[in-house]
């Protein structure tokens, strides 16, 4: 059991009920004994974004504040926070965005004494934009488990903001100044955690549960290969072509050693969704990314089968089970939790990502060539993806409208499973 204490996040103020329900504001941080004080630095960097197709570039000036441990031991997992001060863009003068409906997530560099890319990830918190408005882009975390003594810099770099279901990936044009440097001290080895604080909007954040509900053994004298997960309510919040849905389903993750991988299957136990119109056989698609936590990161991806029959207007539409591999990229103790859920039917997309996410299942895993660690891993699927499923919007005075169409408001016979999509109805699941 890791050993924490408050410490005052450098910065902190109060902030008003809007802007609490927004971001994570100037992080505090739970340090373990071997971190030191909070710090917390700005920088600001010229940034291009590309938003969705129709609507023109822009340049503008992205500025960043950095929180981080001082100081740490090797051995240590500490944990850092990216707050947008600004973000380079505002929201085009095309369509009013609803509250929620923004997520970032970006890299945040380390360099220095160890060397990492950082995935940094934020909750989809926003208040209502309105056309030509600022964008207001919640705190992302990251964490950084630290191998080697030395000053280890933090640094922004590249970011994507997503959108209704839209992308816009912001990179840097010029070379960006160190936000934080973190002091690293011989250690023994032993792992502790360094947290930030918990405010309003980081209690629905996607950051995973520290219980563990099952547990595997990669080393050699274990004969158990299959291991159960726990049964997790996770609230989605889902963008189809025609609108926003909201649902919350009962999922459970297990796996089968394989080799010195393992194949996952990821249950929907009470997911059944009424079909709005005569859906044929074949054209129903769902796919996930779970999200790795704890030693690992990254994603696996995991999907299902088409429907095997016809499905009637009313009739119930079932999530079944989906399959991949996870083929672990770091030794240590790895979670696997709830991810984006993507389901592809009648020439549509509809995008559920999770409000907030816990882990549903803990394997002990040994490091494999091309493992997962700080990326995908696809199986079985016809392509993989990331679980921020980030993107955006960039500003400009562009008054092309044909971007609506990127923004999925097309109408026709085609988008009417997206008005239904993931309405759970409470059921027994039938396999």
């Amino acid at each position: 059991m890791r050993k924490r204490r408050r410490v005052t996040p450098v910065g902190s103020g109060r902030a008003g009920a809007a802007g609490a329900a927004l971001v994570l504001g100037s992080a505090g941080i739970l340090l373990g004994l071997a971190a030191g004080p909070a710090q917390a630095a700005e920088v600001s960097f010229a940034t291009h974004c590309v938003p969705p197709a129709g609507i023109t570039p822009v340049d503008g000036t992205t500025k960043v504040e950095i929180t981080a441990p001082a100081t740490a031991k090797v051995g240590d997992t500490v944990d850092v926070v990216w707050k947008f001060v600004q973000a380079a863009s505002k929201n085009p003068d095309i369509i009013d965005l609803p509250a929620n409906s923004v997520q970032p997530s970006g890299v945040l560099k380390a360099a220095g004494a160890q060397t990492a890319d950082i995935a940094m990830q934020g909750t989809r918190t926003n208040p209502a934009i309105p056309k030509g408005g600022a964008m207001v882009l919640s705190d992302m975390k990251g964490s950084l488990k630290l191998t080697a003594p030395g000053a280890v810099t933090l640094t922004p770099d590249a970011y994507t903001v997503n959108a209704m279901s839209t992308d816009t990936k912001c990179t840097p044009k010029e070379t960006v100044q160190k936000a934080a440097t973190i002091q690293v001290s011989p250690g023994d080895g032993s792992s502790s955690s360094t947290t930030p604080e918990p405010t309003d909007s980081a209690s629905r954040s996607a950051s995973p549960s520290a219980s563990a509900s099952a547990s595997a053994s990669d080393g050699t004298g274990s004969d158990r290969t299959d291991f159960t997960g726990k049964q997790v309510d996770i609230p989605y919040t889902c963008q189809s072509p025609i609108g926003e849905k909201k649902a919350t389903s009962p999922i459970q993750i297990d796996a089968r050693k394989n080799g010195g991988s393992f194949d996952l299957t990821v249950q929907f136990k009470k997911s059944v969704m009424d079909s709005p119109a005569d859906i044929p056989k074949g054209s129903v698609k769902p796919s996930m990314e779970v999200v790795l936590g704890g030693a690992d990161k990254g994603t696996v991806h995991v999907e299902g089968p088409t429907n095997s029959k016809d499905i009637k207007t009313g009739e119930p539409i079932e999530i079944p089970d989906l399959t991949g591999t996870y083929k672990p990229g770091a030794d240590g103790r790895s979670t696997l939790s709830p991810g984006v859920l993507t389901i592809n039917a009648l020439g549509t997309t509809t995008t559920c990502r999770p409000d907030r996410t816990e882990v549903s299942l803990t394997l002990d895993t040994t490091q494999q060539a091309s493992g997962a660690s700080g990326g995908s891993s696809t199986s079985g699927g016809s392509g993989s993806g990331s679980s921020s499923g980030t993107g955006g919007l960039a500003e400009t005075g562009s008054s092309d409208h044909g971007a609506l169409k990127a923004l999925g408001l097309v109408a026709g016979t085609a988008v009417l499973l997206g008005a239904a999509v993931f309405t759970f109805l409470p059921g027994r699941r039938v396999r």
